[in-house]
């Protein structure tokens, strides 16, 4: 094969691969399920009262509470873990630990915002825990 072929080859080659990286890059995968809410985690450790959305993927939830405009919580809860905006993944045990009561169960957060209720109320006087959601 001449030179100017193998040069044709490489760069039809090089171009498919992309355009298919832009558009596998650009999709955005869409939330199954996406609702609005008020949202208030008032805990020893987090507090946090206002609105928010509550967003459904195949593979975890995201739970982002916004205040005058700003995301100021943002957690992904996945099957195994949780993931907050301002720290590293942990496991379920580590954030009830953290930032709500270790005798709770592992999956407790994730249980909670996946309810299909409109209005969740969980209010753990014990431990000064309250956590409210009305969704719209």
């Amino acid at each position: 094969m001449p030179n100017n072929e193998k040069g044709k080859g490489i760069k039809t080659y090089f171009k498919i691969i992309l355009i298919s990286f832009f558009l596998t890059a650009c999709s955005f995968k869409e939330p199954s399920l996406s609702q609005s809410a008020t949202i208030l985690i008032k805990t020893p450790t987090l507090k946090f009262y206002d609105k928010g959305f509550i967003k459904s993927y195949p593979n975890h939830t995201h739970v982002t509470i916004f205040s005058a405009g700003t995301a100021v919580l943002e957690l992904k809860i996945y099957e195994n873990r949780i993931c907050k905006d301002t720290f590293e993944c942990q496991s379920f045990k580590a954030f009830n630990k953290t930032y709500l009561h270790s005798s709770y169960e592992d999956d407790f957060i994730k249980k909670l915002f996946l309810q299909p209720q409109k209005k969740i109320l969980f209010k753990d006087s014990v431990h000064n825990i309250t956590i409210k959601v009305d969704k719209d």
